[in-house]
């Protein structure tokens, strides 16, 4: 099992994709936890990852279509919150 902690801003640091058979525990910073199964958090990932390439005007690959400048390809936080491991 994967132990994950949540920062005040509510983000948990993932910048890959687990496993999907791992159980992932999330300590939120209530101070409750909750159990994600690597397969929802990755979801969580990809829902979070291609928001961010809409607000940046990137490509469904990350890459920027318009012109060149130096852009981050990917994200390392994601939002959680209770209760989105169903």
């Amino acid at each position: 099992m994967i132990s994950l902690h949540q920062d005040a801003q509510g983000f948990i640091r993932m910048k890959r994709h687990f496993p999907a058979s791992t159980e992932v525990s999330v300590v939120f910073a209530d101070g409750t936890e909750e159990v994600f199964t690597a397969r929802r958090l990755n979801e969580i990932y990809d829902e979070a990852l291609a928001s961010y390439r809409a607000a940046n005007h990137l490509d469904a690959k990350g890459f920027d279509r318009g012109p060149k400048k130096k852009v981050q390809q990917g994200i390392e936080f994601v939002p959680v919150s209770p209760g989105m491991s169903s």
